[in-house]
């Protein structure tokens, strides 16, 4: 938990990236693959309030990059988001899905 605090305090009022990638395979050969990007702003914010929202998180933000839960309580850190939410939660599946139906196995 201090290291998750002292993570987010460096993180108030600054923009940081999350990359994500997925790669499908046949035979042993890579046939497609894809990166997204996702940039993330934090708002600024007291090293009280850090102490409020990791108390009321818990240890459930201990099992999240960078200590936020964007689905949860952590999306009170956020000021802004430009990406896909799913990147953000490691797969960048819209892209994934699109691949998949345009490789036949599923349906259009």
């Amino acid at each position: 938990m201090p290291a998750a605090r002292r993570q987010l305090l460096e993180f108030s009022g600054k923009s940081h990236e999350l990359l994500s990638a997925v790669v499908l395979a046949k035979d042993g050969e890579t046939i497609w693959r894809h990166v997204s990007v996702a940039r993330l702003t934090m708002r600024s914010y007291s090293p009280q309030f850090v102490g409020h929202y990791l108390a009321a998180a818990g240890d459930a933000v201990l099992s999240s990059v960078g200590a936020y839960q964007l689905e949860g309580l952590g999306i009170q850190l956020f000021e802004k988001i430009d990406g896909d939410y799913f990147t953000i939660l490691g797969l960048p599946l819209l892209p994934l899905l699109e691949e998949l139906r345009n490789q036949g196995m599923l349906e259009r």
